[in-house]
């Protein structure tokens, strides 16, 4: 299992499923963040924390944690 956490900058991935809590993946979806939509990483801080990523033409950042709950492939 990859997460949108083990992509380093430029790389890219499609969204596989969000593991997430209700409240989390909900928030997530209604920022473009669902299943088939292609996430390429653009900059990670240097703690690793926030990390913005492209999502549908927008950059979003978004914790490690939730990070950590979207699979990709």
């Amino acid at each position: 299992m990859k997460t949108v956490f083990d992509l380093k900058v430029g790389e890219s991935g499609i969204i596989k499923l969000i593991k997430a809590s209700r409240p989390v993946k909900k928030r997530l979806m209604d920022m473009g963040v669902v299943r088939g939509t292609s996430i390429s990483i653009e900059k990670i801080a240097p703690m690793g924390d926030p990390i913005e990523v492209k999502v549908k033409g927008y950059n979003l950042s978004f914790r490690k944690d939730d990070a950590k709950n979207i699979e990709i492939e």
